[in-house]
């Protein structure tokens, strides 16, 4: 039965990949929003400080966005539209523009994943304390 399931996962990922490549406008959007920051967990604390070092020059020091990058806190990143797998998907693999007119995001090399798995936590903590599940 599992042998059968990652095969699916895999085949799901592609075509949610194709849609998504295909899906945006294209038209810059509102680069920034406000971010409440929240008390975070231990664990997404240490994912704010790999966000710092690794993420916050395109997605701003509170995943909020910045002129190079879109906002992280934003409903296009909510669990059910960007699983978590996306975002490590992102990071390894790079992604095409499809949302936002910044560009094409390249592959972060120096990122783990286990670096992966805390900047994660940071990001979903900090999404939900502004609303976005």
């Amino acid at each position: 039965m599992k042998d059968k399931i990652v095969p699916l996962l895999v085949v799901g990922a592609l075509i949610m990949g194709v849609f998504l490549l295909f899906s945006g406008d294209g038209k810059k959007q509102s680069t920034t929003v406000e971010v409440k920051m929240p008390t975070l967990s231990t664990v997404a604390a240490s994912g704010q400080a790999l966000f710092q070092i690794n993420c916050f020059q395109c997605h701003g020091a509170t995943a909020g966005g910045t002129t190079q990058g879109p906002p992280l806190i934003h409903k296009y990143y909510e669990p059910n539209h960007h699983a978590d797998v996306a975002f490590h998907r992102a990071v390894t693999m790079g992604v095409r523009a499809h949302h936002w007119g910044f560009g094409n995001m390249p592959p972060i090399r120096t990122v783990t994943t286990q670096d992966m798995r805390k900047i994660i936590a940071f990001i979903r903590e900090v999404q939900k304390a502004n609303g976005i599940f």
